[in-house]
């Protein structure tokens, strides 16, 4: 009922008519309704996990990301050349570098004197080609066999067993000294030019930073508007390969107008863009790496424990991988089938670099977690198409080695700022847990100050460990050499074993917003659960019975289940409080 402009409710009652009672109510036009108010994402991404930028974006967004995997790509290889002098593509975990060491330091692996025949691998000799492939076959068959154990580690669910024990006390100094620990490899190669990589920096931050809130006027075409200009946020969403190239440029220009030393031993000399045209004028057009190129691999069970030393020490490092990059990319906390899963893929990656004779493992990447950080696109596509390209440029022997010439400083500043942010991710897990509780306090300052003290100690001490079995030491040696190894048992076993509420902990808050009672999903716009689906159509696998006996399936019951096991945990542990 009406009267006035102004609307009012009736109540329906056995009275008179003059005894209506009439509320006036707010009136709200058609033009004045306005549509629900998006929410904010979260640390301001332009594309969430489950979205997918246009194909011509994604292309550019993906060679951003081979371009930020390069660096510790390349650096594998050269690391692994000293003990063995391969020429291979590959890269992978840093964990597993000390593991490969570590057996080619046996007696029967030591390098003989080569020194009356050449040293270079190009070299018709056939014995000094056999030195060093002899000891890659080695190799290989230690890390393919690394690799099955990790597969039958995560189809088992091994790791989801172990994450009910995992909070944000523990995953928080992981991430940290995940970024911290790297902070050497960044100051190598920055440290060959500051300069240089001071300038990086500089652009890097500008662009990701003060110019990430302007949007450029770029011409399009379309076939409704014809030709047109849009405004797009170029800074924010290409400031690494933006950066790089014009370093890149500057360099070439300081380069050729004989700005750089030339001499090979003057630290400066790293900056010249010319040092490595030779292996641009070498590298072959096209090669096509093949399984057993170095000949059949050869297992031994002191190489296959030193691996698992480095497996070990990878699969901690993975944990706190998938939890920066579920916060970083717009994902809700991954569940326990998505983490078996995840170290599983891991784990076939592992097998095929064995197989095709990488000398290394395959691992996730934390620079390439910083750089979702950074460009704020977290498109699971983008990932997908950068892997393509680096298959692609992996047999285009030219079109990869240009990318040889980019100078180390550059590389290092780049560098330096993505591990800060991978260090700030890891920190911000803090954010769920009670951090004025002396508990914590002593649990992550402890756990950050251990995993870097230890570490340091043991690159100065390498036998420090004398158990009398070789295989043990080297186990125990490679964990306490890893930051992220001990950073992570030893807060796993503090949060596990100190009496502390669940609230305390931050288990109550772990995936929700500490600071209210909304859970992020709502507070922000994440992507849904159902990202962690399997691909393809397999998800219809999660209707049937089975699905709850394979822990790598998402099952319909999961949550409740994981809820009911929390529920269980923390009336257990609140009545031992």
């Amino acid at each position: 009922m009406s009267y006035n402009n102004e609307v009012y409710v009736v109540e329906k009652q056995d009275v008179k008519q003059d005894d209506l009672k009439l509320e006036p109510m707010t009136v709200i036009s058609r033009d004045q309704k306005s549509a629900p108010r998006k929410k904010p994402r979260a640390f301001g991404l332009s594309y969430l996990v489950n979205e997918h930028p246009p194909w011509y974006l994604c292309i550019w967004l993906a060679f951003q990301h081979f371009l930020t995997m390069l660096g510790s790509t390349l650096a594998i290889p050269f690391i692994l050349q000293i003990p063995i002098l391969p020429i291979v593509q590959g890269g992978g975990s840093l964990a597993f570098v000390g593991p490969t060491f570590s057996i080619l330091s046996l007696p029967q692996w030591r390098c003989p004197d080569l020194s009356g025949n050449s040293n270079s691998t190009a070299s018709s000799n056939i014995d000094a080609t056999e030195v060093w492939q002899i000891r890659m076959r080695e190799i290989q068959g230690a890390i393919m066999m690394t690799g099955l154990i990790q597969i039958v580690i995560g189809f088992a669910g091994v790791v989801g067993f172990f994450l009910r024990f995992i909070g944000p006390l523990t995953i928080a100094p992981t991430i940290t000294l995940m970024g911290i620990s790297l902070f050497s490899e960044a100051a190598e190669s920055a440290g060959k030019h500051w300069g240089i990589s001071m300038m990086t920096i500089a652009l890097l931050v500008i662009f990701s930073q003060y110019l990430s809130r302007f949007d450029v006027p770029l011409p399009a075409f379309s076939r409704d508007r014809g030709c047109h200009i849009i405004r797009y946020p170029l800074f924010r969403s290409f400031p690494i390969i933006m950066a790089i190239i014009s370093s890149w440029v500057i360099c070439a220009i300081i380069t050729a107008a004989g700005g750089f030393p030339s001499d090979p031993d003057n630290p400066n000399y790293l900056a010249r863009t010319d040092r490595e045209l030779s292996v641009l004028k070498e590298a072959l057009w096209f090669r096509f790496p093949y399984p057993g190129q170095w000949g059949t691999p050869t297992v031994s069970y002191a190489g296959v424990l030193g691996m698992l030393t480095g497996l070990l020490a990878s699969l901690i490092e993975s944990v706190g991988d998938y939890h920066a990059c579920a916060r970083l990319s717009g994902a809700p906390p991954p569940p326990k089938h998505a983490m078996n899963r995840g170290i599983a893929a891991e784990g076939i990656g592992v097998f095929v670099a064995g197989a095709f004779g990488c000398g290394i493992d395959t691992t996730a990447y934390g620079e390439n977690i910083g750089a979702i950080g950074i460009t704020k696109v977290g498109s699971l596509r983008v990932i997908q198409v950068g892997g393509f390209l680096f298959m692609i440029f992996g047999m285009l022997g030219k079109f990869g080695a240009l990318f040889v010439t980019i100078p180390d400083p550059i590389i290092g500043g780049v560098f330096m700022v993505m591990f800060g942010m991978i260090t700030a991710v890891g920190i911000s897990n803090l954010q769920y847990a009670d951090m004025n509780s002396s508990r914590n306090l002593f649990i992550v300052g402890f756990s950050l100050v251990f995993g870097l003290a230890v570490p340091h100690y043991m690159s100065d001490h390498m036998d420090a460990i004398q158990t009398g079995v070789t295989e043990i030491d080297q186990i125990v040696t490679v964990l306490l050499s890893t930051s992220m190894a001990v950073g992570c048992i030893v807060p796993l076993i503090l949060d596990n074993t100190i009496p502390g509420t669940i609230e305390e902990r931050g288990l109550a808050g772990w995936g929700e917003n500490p600071a209210s009672d909304e859970p992020v999903e709502e507070k922000y716009e994440v992507a849904r659960i159902e990202v962690y689906n399997l691909p393809f159509g397999l998800h219809r696998l999660s209707k049937f019975k089975f699905a709850k006996y394979m822990p790598f399936l998402p099952y319909p019951y999961d949550n409740d289940r994981d809820q009911e096991e929390n529920r269980q945990e923390r009336s257990t542990q609140d009545t031992r409080m």
